[in-house]
């Protein structure tokens, strides 16, 4: 039954991501066409098609390899002749791909589209074009964190005590996957004041406790004093006096969460512990709860997209080493599939809470389709954006200088380095699928 529940999870998490692919590129198929721009194919995946149908004038389709998609639009190369741009011939291998390239869009076009080419439209249509993708992702990924904070709700620590811990671990050891207590390691101070999993914390340091982010700031703030404490337990009440010990934990931002460096790395500071866990709860959240979770979410992805280098260079070392793999770090579809398989064949977690994970796996991958896909190089989005808008500047500068309009922004000019980073981006995906094969990411 464990391998039926992950093969379910496993083909639930391909079915979401080849869904946001195929809205992803109707985000930019709509405003295509509502512009008037012929679009000859909207295809999912790469390689040889497997199925296909022609409506209208456009070619639907799905190929053998769904990780990915296009849309193929009509004019996305300028002939050499438009503008004051055109440039003199020249047989090196640079020019002769180009000069293929535009070529093949050539013979893409037949009589009327003179008006239908996608360099001819106004710069904001194409910007509007181009943006329709990760636009629909952004969507999609607000829908699903709107979903799970409003229908499910967020796991919400408790001031209900769930474990307490026999000895204070340094958070760097217990990052490091060591938990059990040495010789060395201190008594938790909850453990020296007899406190015990069940326990509800009602007041710490002779004030109310209203809930965990409040009696947390509160224990960080009292390190080597003694503190009194109340705890209702079997309907009843408990007095002790606890002494946090200063013990370097992670550092906390302004939401409660572990805040990171620029660099995505976690923070930490010498703080009051006790060595308590809450109890976790689902609670709903109401919706406008959600702005500041979009937002959140997509700063952590900013933060690993901006280091991406890094961030991959330490996944290949993970891979071809006995380091550890950071479970904040990038992963492929295929790691995203095997973490879906194991939260669906996990006994211990309720069907209930497994579709809750599903559906905020599917906005973080949606999150992160939009953050990625803005990058300004080619070919992603943001770089025929980027392209766009350099367009508008040089030819609003021309104008002003009364000179010679420069004409359209030229795509098939940066084809090596388009190349270039489509091999780079190929290169990773291998990478991170082998990655997450030999040395996956562990939730469990």
């Amino acid at each position: 039954m464990g391998v039926v529940l992950f093969l379910v999870g496993v083909l639930l998490a391909a079915v979401a991501i080849v869904a946001s692919i195929a809205l992803h590129e109707i985000g930019h198929l709509v405003p295509a066409k509502l512009f008037g721009v012929r679009v000859t194919q909207y295809m999912i995946g790469f390689g040889r098609t497997v199925f296909s149908r022609r409506r209208g004038e456009t070619e639907y389709g799905l190929k053998a390899v769904p990780l990915g998609g296009y849309i193929s639009m009509v004019g996305m190369y300028p002939p050499p002749g438009e503008g004051a741009a055109a440039r003199a011939s020249s047989t090196g291998m640079f020019q002769q791909l180009t000069a293929d390239a535009r070529g093949a869009a050539a013979d893409q076009l037949r009589p009327g589209d003179e008006d239908r080419v996608f360099y001819r439209l106004p710069v904001w249509k194409r910007i509007v074009i181009m943006l329709g993708g990760p636009a629909m992702n952004l969507l999609l990924g607000v829908l699903c964190i709107a979903m799970l904070l409003t229908g499910f709700g967020t796991a919400t620590p408790t001031t209900t005590v769930a474990s307490v811990s026999e000895c204070v671990v340094p958070a760097e050891r217990q990052a490091a996957g060591q938990t059990t207590c040495g010789p060395e390691d201190p008594q938790a101070p909850a453990n020296a004041a007899g406190l015990r999993p069940g326990d509800v914390v009602t007041a710490f340091d002779g004030a109310p406790v209203a809930s965990w982010d409040e009696l947390t700031t509160r224990i960080r703030e009292r390190a080597g004093e003694p503190t009194p404490v109340v705890v209702e337990r079997d309907g009843g009440s408990v007095r002790a006096t606890i002494t946090p010990i200063l013990s370097s934990r992670p550092a906390l931002d302004g939401t409660g969460a572990a805040a990171t460096g620029e660099d995505g790395e976690p923070l930490y500071e010498d703080v009051g512990f006790v060595g308590i866990s809450p109890t976790v709860e689902l609670r709903q959240q109401p919706l406008t709860a959600v702005p500041g979770a979009v937002l959140d979410g997509l700063r952590q992805i900013a933060g690993v997209v901006l280091h991406l280098p890094q961030r991959v260079y330490d996944v290949a070392e993970a891979a071809f080493s006995d380091a550890p793999r950071d479970p904040n770090g990038p992963i492929s579809v295929v790691g995203i599939g095997r973490i879906s398989g194991e939260i669906a064949a996990h006994e211990e977690i309720a069907v209930r809470d497994k579709a809750a994970s599903l559906v905020g796996l599917v906005g973080s991958v949606n999150l992160a389709l939009f953050v990625f896909n803005l990058l300004p190089l080619l070919p992603l989005d943001g770089g025929h954006v980027a392209g766009a808008l350099w367009e508008a500047l040089r030819r609003g500068t021309a104008r002003l200088l009364r000179r010679a309009d420069p004409g359209p922004f030229d795509p098939a000019r940066l084809l090596p380095l388009t190349y270039a980073v489509a091999a780079l981006m190929l290169g990773m995906s291998v990478l991170l699928i082998y990655a997450d094969i030999v040395k996956p990411v562990q939730l469990f």
